[in-house]
């Protein structure tokens, strides 16, 4: 337990320093997210990136627990 703990936590880590990097590839607004734009309300729910981020995801665990 403590090792996923520790993880997850130095991944979160590596996801912060490399966020500029990560913005400008394009996540957040692929064809699929959700934008709903009304006068004095706004409504994103990245769907496409959602899926893109879980499979990626998926795939490291499943190489490291190879």
């Amino acid at each position: 337990m403590q090792k996923g703990l520790v993880t997850i936590g130095i991944v979160i880590l590596v996801i912060g320093l490399l966020w500029p990097v990560i913005s400008k590839l394009g996540l957040g607004r692929l064809p699929g997210d959700i934008l709903i734009r009304r006068e004095g309300f706004t409504f994103y729910f990245p769907l496409a990136t959602s899926i893109i981020v879980s499979v990626v995801v998926s795939l490291i665990i499943w190489w490291f627990r190879k």
